[in-house]
């Protein structure tokens, strides 16, 4: 049986003043599956998760969500459910108290208590169920607001950072209760500024820029916007190495420092790379380590939002972007 799609959105715009939050965004989110809506601050990402969540209307454009359409009201159908800027919890209530007055207030009629208990154990939250979560840590408190939406049984939820202050634990928790939601049916619609987590749990993507949609589709297109990547190069002879990829047509070497310490990073198409490692074999250099150092989401977002800086504005969102993959590599490897 056809299903409609969860969301589809022709021409939203939406204004603040004279500020131009949307300018005629197209969205389509399927049911079954985790859509991710990337952008740098001030994008627009936040204006049009409230929207759907009915925390605001559009100024123009047409929205249909669970194939309902939305009109000029405060309001969105059944089954939709998430949160925007963090969750509102009361802090002198407990975990439980907190899922449990949400339930009394909606009246679902699954019965609080056992909706309640499910949910917190879905989210990993059962041992601290009874505790106040003025105590809570910000990915507590994530992991809390995303079982709130989960009471709803959602056919659309909405996500805005939900892996925020998440250690790697707790962010592989939160990954598996996403990832099952969209097995069974839900329609998920993430935003994050985390590019790991978006490549590892979306099968499409959005990209806003200046409140305009600047690609959308699956993410095996993206290789095509990514441009030119970087690679961490480790072999059994970095200068060898280093004299090697300079001479290697299409690529630079863009490492700072010492190869021997710090790797060889090189830059430029996968032809040019597999050149590198016929080079690198036909000179008897072994090679220990070679990947990217960011994922072609995160490249794609530099190539396709930063339209109006240059060069050296670019290559240091390069290095904060291999700073934060390193970290996220340490985080991992220490939760092990």
């Amino acid at each position: 049986m056809h299903r409609p799609p969860a969301v589809r959105a022709r021409g939203i715009t939406k204004s603040f003043g004279e500020v131009i939050a949307l300018g005629g965004v197209d969205l389509d989110v399927a049911s079954g599956q985790v859509h991710g809506l990337v952008g740098p601050n001030g994008a627009g990402k936040t204006t049009l998760l409230g929207l759907l969540l009915g925390l605001a209307v559009a100024d123009g454009g047409s929205l249909e969500i669970l194939g309902t359409p939305v009109g000029r009201t405060l309001a969105v159908p059944d089954g939709v459910a998430g949160f925007v800027d963090g969750p509102g919890l009361y802090p002198s209530l407990t975990a439980r108290q907190n899922l449990a007055a949400l339930a009394s207030l909606r009246r679902y009629d699954t019965g609080p208590t056992a909706s309640v208990d499910d949910a917190l154990e879905q989210v990993g939250l059962t041992d601290v169920a009874d505790d106040r979560v003025r105590g809570f840590s910000l990915g507590m408190r994530q992991r809390l607001g995303l079982a709130a939406a989960l009471l709803t049984t959602p056919r659309l939820l909405i996500l805005d950072e939900p892996a925020n202050g998440l250690d790697p634990a707790g962010k592989r928790h939160v990954h598996r209760v996403i990832s099952g939601l969209a097995a069974n049916g839900t329609a998920v619609v993430l935003s994050s500024h985390r590019m790991d987590d978006l490549a590892a749990l979306c099968s499409e993507v959005t990209i806003l820029a200046t409140g305009r949609v600047v690609f959308s589709g699956p993410l095996g297109k993206l290789a095509a916007e990514s441009g030119e990547l970087d690679y961490r190069l480790v072999t059994s002879d970095p200068a060898a190495a280093h004299r090697l990829a300079s001479e290697t047509p299409g690529l630079r070497v863009v490492t700072g420092g010492e190869p021997a310490q710090t790797g060889l990073v090189v830059r430029g198409p996968e032809p040019a790379l597999d050149e590198l490692v016929v080079r690198l074999v036909g000179a008897g250099v072994a090679l220990r380590e070679l990947g990217p150092v960011m994922t072609p989401l995160e490249a794609a977002f530099l190539a396709l939002t930063a339209t109006d800086v240059g060069p050296e504005a670019e290559t240091e969102a390069r290095t904060e972007a291999r700073t934060a993959a390193g970290a996220a590599q340490i985080d991992e490897e220490n939760s092990r």
